[in-house]
């Protein structure tokens, strides 16, 4: 038999659940980076992805993935994309032919450069939205959770 739970509970999901909270907010921030990456045809989960590869040492999908807190499936799904318009690369590690390496390409090095005026100004005016030290607050806040 199935309960409907009473509207209180939704409601107190709603206003005190963390997960759910963070999950919207996170939605809302992606939808404004993107459509400010637009223009350079970046969508902010591969801008972050490609900053997470502008690195001196071309790192595995597996220490990617952990960065990212990716799973290994959809970091190879956002990956494919990138790699099919030149932006990046991927190529068996010397070592363990078994592990992937993953690069920037200079498309890629390029796309990411034009990227990073357009993160500044959008990153600033969300800042602004905020009252003093309270962006700062939520860096320190989402740092303990990861």
């Amino acid at each position: 038999m199935s309960k409907t739970l009473p509207i209180e509970v939704v409601h107190e999901i709603r206003d005190a659940c963390l997960c759910l909270g963070t999950q919207r907010a996170a939605r809302q921030l992606a939808r404004r980076f993107d459509r400010a990456f637009a223009p350079v045809g970046l969508t902010n989960g591969q801008f972050s992805l490609m900053m997470a590869l502008n690195a001196p040492q071309a790192p595995t999908i597996g220490t990617l993935s952990d960065f990212l807190a990716m799973d290994r499936t959809t970091l190879t799904a956002a990956l494919k994309s990138l790699e099919r318009r030149g932006l990046v690369a991927v190529v068996a590690d010397e070592r363990d032919k078994r592990a992937r390496r993953l690069s920037l390409t200079a498309a890629g090095r390029d796309a990411l450069a034009s990227a990073v005026p357009i993160w500044r100004e959008t990153h600033a005016a969300l800042e602004e939205e905020l009252t003093q030290g309270e962006a700062d607050v939520l860096r320190m806040s989402l740092s303990k959770i990861r």
